[in-house]
């Protein structure tokens, strides 16, 4: 038998009680989950019990507003990945524009038309679970992900990038800020390694940016044994094996390779085993990370 779809949770926020009925009562039909606050604190109490699925957030409230409450939830990497949706007056563009800028990902005007709402929040948790499946997929192949974004804040990261990084910078006195720092400098420069205590390798590649100016770093590790060659010499490649490299470091698939190299896809993976045990690497991100070094050297 099919197990049950999990029930989806929505955050509603919004100090006036008419308005959080009437979305309580409407959501609830819709078969969410509903959990309901009516100012900043207690939303944070809220994602401290469980983390909702997405958050329907007024704009303008008594104390600490929207705009800070997401700006604070969007810093926080463990619920960065909430889509949050505004709720603000209809003629209000500054506050539309306010609710953009702080992570918000789309807005509702007042009054609301709850068939709208419905349609948005159902858009957004749909997008928003296809993306973290697909982020969650990275950790499952024994990578971590790390997003930055345009000021080198960390805009998200995936469980396993977390466990790692969390792990190597532990000894540091300000363990968050060495980790971003690093992650950074493995920006700037391509790819980053970092020696662990248990004789391991902490690896950092950058993938690219996309066109929001975020940065992707995938991370893996490396085994103690697993020891970088300083050249090609020491690592006794053959000269095939080297093509295969240099193609992998650039970001091609093994079907790439194969056509660019007259070979099967089959016949990439062959050399890639060799080269991944003559390199003493275990991953693709981990070998293209030490190719930028030793096709550079």
């Amino acid at each position: 038998m099919n197990e049950p779809m999990p029930q989806r949770v929505i955050l509603v926020v919004d100090d006036a009680l008419d308005t959080l009925r009437m979305l309580c009562d409407a959501l609830a039909a819709e078969g969410y989950a509903v959990l309901a606050a009516r100012d900043a604190p207690e939303a944070l109490q809220r994602f401290d019990v469980t983390v909702p699925d997405a958050v329907l957030l007024d704009a303008v409230m008594p104390g600490v507003d929207g705009f800070t409450l997401c700006r604070q939830l969007k810093a926080t990497p463990a619920w960065s990945h909430v889509p949050i949706v505004f709720m603000t007056g209809l003629s209000d563009t500054e506050q539309i524009v306010r609710g953009f800028a702080s992570g918000g990902v789309d807005y509702v005007v007042k009054p609301l038309r709850i068939p709208e709402v419905l349609a948005r929040l159902a858009t957004h948790v749909r997008n928003a679970q296809a993306t973290r499946l697909a982020r969650d997929a990275v950790d499952v192949a024994g990578l971590g992900v790390v997003m930055l974004d345009g000021q080198g804040r960390t805009a998200w990261r995936s469980p396993q990038a977390s466990r790692w990084l969390e792990a190597a910078f532990a000894r540091c006195e300000t363990p968050a800020e060495a980790a971003a720092a690093w992650l950074v400098q493995a920006r700037r420069d391509g790819s980053q390694t970092l020696a662990l205590a248990d004789g391991r390798q902490l690896l950092a590649r950058h993938m690219g940016e996309s066109g929001l100016g975020e940065s992707m770093l995938l991370l893996s590790q490396a085994a103690p044994e697993a020891a970088a060659p300083r050249s090609l010499q020491q690592a006794a490649l053959t000269p095939r094996e080297t093509e295969v490299l240099s193609w992998l470091s650039k970001g091609k698939t093994n079907r790439d390779i194969g056509d660019i190299l007259g070979m099967s896809p089959r016949t990439v993976n062959k050399h890639l085993e060799h080269i991944f045990e003559k390199l003493g690497v275990e991953t693709r991100t981990a070998a293209a990370a030490v190719a930028g070094q030793l096709l550079n050297s």
